[in-house]
Order: C-alpha cells, then sequence, then structure tokens
C-alpha cells in the first residue's frame, strides 16, 4: 500500500495530519498545509487509499475501517518519529479520525471534524438505519457495486462541477482540471468502495458501543451544509467526553477548507495552539 502525501513544515514540529473526504484528494487542503506549516506544524495530507496518486486495491473489504486507519497510523510511522499527532477530517476522512481517536487513542493528541461530528455507535447496521431515507437515498445508491461508478465516471468534468455545486467562485479553472484529470484517470470505485464497507466497519467495532474519548476535539460545520439536517451532531457529547467545542460559520456549505479558508485555517491554528495541547506541542 503507497499513499501520495503532501507534506510541508519543518521534520520534528508538531505532525497533523489532514484527511480529505469524499470525492477529494490532498488538493482540498491546499490553503490549510501552507498555512499550518507557517504556523510551526509538521503537516501531512496524503490522497487516501483509492484516490489520486495512492494506491486503488480492487477488493472492497481493503477499504474498511481498519484499513482506513491503519493508513493513517502507517503514514505517522513512516514520515515522523512521533508518537502522537493531530488528525483532522472533513466528510468521509472526519469519521476516519473519529473512529481513529476511538480505535487508536495512544496516538491521538487531539482531533479535528469538519463538516461531520462525533457519533455514538448506532445500534443497528448502518444502511438499515438509513433505509428510513428511502431507496434512493445515495448512500444506498453507492451500496451496488459498478452502478455508482459508471453514473460518475461518464462525465468527470460534470461529476466534479455537481459535487462543488457548479463553478463556485472559490474554485479556480486550474484546480478544477486538476481534480477532473484525476478523477477521469482513477475513475470514482476507490472512494465509492468507503461506502460499501459503512456495515462491515460497524459488525467489525462491537468494542465502539458506549465507547468515549477524553482528548482536545473540535467539530466545524458550515451553518447551510446540507449533510448537517441528519448527522445528529446534538449527540457529539455522549462521544467527546473531554474538551469538545463545536463551532458554526454561518452561510457555509460543506466545502469549508475550500470556500471558507481564513475561517478554517484561524480556528485550526486557534485549537492545535490551545493550552489544552501545550503537551504535545512541546514533546
Amino acid at each position: 500500500m503507497s499513499l501520495r502525501v503532501t507534506e510541508a513544515g519543518r521534520v520534528g514540529d508538531p505532525v497533523v495530519v489532514l484527511a480529505h473526504g469524499f470525492p477529494d484528494l490532498a488538493l482540498g487542503w491546499r490553503q490549510q498545509i501552507p498555512a499550518l506549516a507557517a504556523a510551526g506544524f509538521h503537516v501531512l495530507a496524503p490522497d487516501q487509499r483509492g484516490y489520486g496518486g495512492s494506491s486503488r486495491p480492487e477488493a472492497v473489504t481493503d477499504y474498511d475501517i481498519h484499513a482506513l486507519t491503519g493508513d493513517l497510523i502507517g503514514l505517522l510511522d513512516a514520515l515522523t518519529d512521533a508518537d502522537r499527532a493531530v488528525f483532522v477530517g472533513h466528510d468521509w476522512g472526519a469519521t476516519v479520525v473519529w473512529n481513529l481517536t476511538m480505535l487508536h487513542p495512544d496516538r491521538v493528541a487531539g482531533t479535528v471534524g469538519i463538516s461531520v461530528p462525533p457519533v455514538p455507535r448506532a445500534k443497528i447496521a448502518p444502511t438499515e438505519a438509513f433505509a428510513k431515507f428511502g431507496p434512493d437515498f445515495y448512500i444506498l445508491r453507492f451500496q451496488r457495486p459498478g452502478v455508482a461508478d459508471a453514473e460518475l465516471g461518464a462525465d468527470p468534468a460534470g461529476t466534479v462541477a455537481g459535487v462543488f455545486g457548479g463553478r463556485p467562485d472559490w474554485l479556480d479553472d486550474e484546480t478544477f482540471d486538476r481534480y477532473v484529470a484525476e478523477f477521469t484517470r482513477t475513475g470514482y470505485t476507490g472512494g465509492l468502495n468507503w461506502y460499501r464497507n459503512f456495515d462491515r466497519n460497524w459488525a467489525s467495532t462491537p468494542e465502539l458501543a458506549g465507547a468515549t474519548f477524553d482528548t482536545p476535539a473540535l467539530f466545524i460545520v458550515g451553518g447551510a451544509d446540507p449533510l448537517a439536517g441528519f448527522l445528529r451532531a446534538d449527540r457529539a457529547r455522549q462521544v467527546a467526553v473531554g474538551r469538545y467545542r463545536e463551532r458554526i460559520i454561518d452561510g457555509a456549505g460543506h466545502w469549508l477548507t475550500q470556500q471558507c479558508p481564513a475561517e478554517v485555517n484561524a480556528e485550526l491554528i486557534e485549537f492545535l495552539c490551545s493550552p489544552a495541547l501545550a503537551d504535545w506541542r512541546n514533546s
């Protein structure tokens, strides 16, 4: 397994790992990477498994939560001598880093989730829970191998435009073209396979029923994010029992790191420089 990684900052500085979501790349962190490096952090932003320049295993089972969290731990071990890092995730990447915080607590100094909050383990299999939204709910449609893959891959430029809500003013032509080129080359199957492990992830982590973590945590969400309505951020404190803060950026949508980079960068740097993380910064 190999990951293409964008790296910035000085080796030996406190490590921050940035985990993108679906369908994205490390490119989505392009405005956070230099800002965090300039603030004194060693930044690692991979194209995650199935994306961009990283490996794209064929088996659906190669994309379960154990593989995805293991990739980030392996990245930390391969490129740093740090015992712990702060892990920051957007969208699916947030799901990965919240799970990593509970599955590998000794490697986590703090966690930031963007757009997706920490939530308790479901009492029933996720696809059973999602059934209440109807058979056309996107996560259920993504379960069928080959179907969404073909739909999304038929017109990569149209898919990229659709994902980002057209051609917003925060998505310049060069960046748009880079997204189109990468997804034209790779297709979308790797990212879709993350969704096809929802039930497997649930079945393979019974130890997370009732699990909590007490390391510092931050949740950032757009006030106009269409996903916010069903992700139950009100249950976050059932999981994050330590220093936890929620920040809502009014009027912002789902793609916060790109739409509101100044606000996101300020929140991240404030969190990383907070007294709660002083021991990590000085270790």
